[in-house]
């Protein structure tokens, strides 16, 4: 599986943004996709995920509300639509894939990553 991001960029506070994920590959190997962030000094974290086939959703709680994360099956993307930004949410944002693998008698589960795109908000 393959992940390409597109979108990010600099923002004022209470500014909106969206970011893309186009997959490719061995996409129907594909369990969840989601967005992660890393800020710098800080470690990587959940931002939003979504599942493949029910389309369930979970975030983090400092992005309830203002974030909204969505799937296009047909093109194999997700979208991440941010709302109300704040300057703490100013980070390196990677896209996530959860690819599962059977092997004979073994299953695993992989995570793949994007190159990650910048968002930064100003205050």
């Amino acid at each position: 599986v393959h992940l390409v991001e597109s979108g990010g960029g600099l923002v004022q506070a209470g500014g909106s943004l969206a970011l893309s994920c186009a997959a490719s590959g061995s996409t129907d190997r594909i369990n969840s996709m989601g967005w992660y962030r890393q800020a710098p000094g800080k470690q990587r974290e959940l931002v939003a995920s979504i599942t493949s086939g029910g389309g369930s959703t979970n975030y983090a709680d400092s992005v309830k509300g203002r974030f909204a994360i969505s799937r296009d099956n047909s093109k194999n993307t997700i979208f991440l639509q941010m709302n109300t930004l704040k300057p703490e949410d100013t980070a390196l944002y990677y896209c996530n894939a959860k690819e599962g693998v059977q092997n004979g008698g073994w299953y695993r589960v992989f995570d793949r990553w994007g190159q990650g795109t910048q968002v930064t908000v100003s205050s």
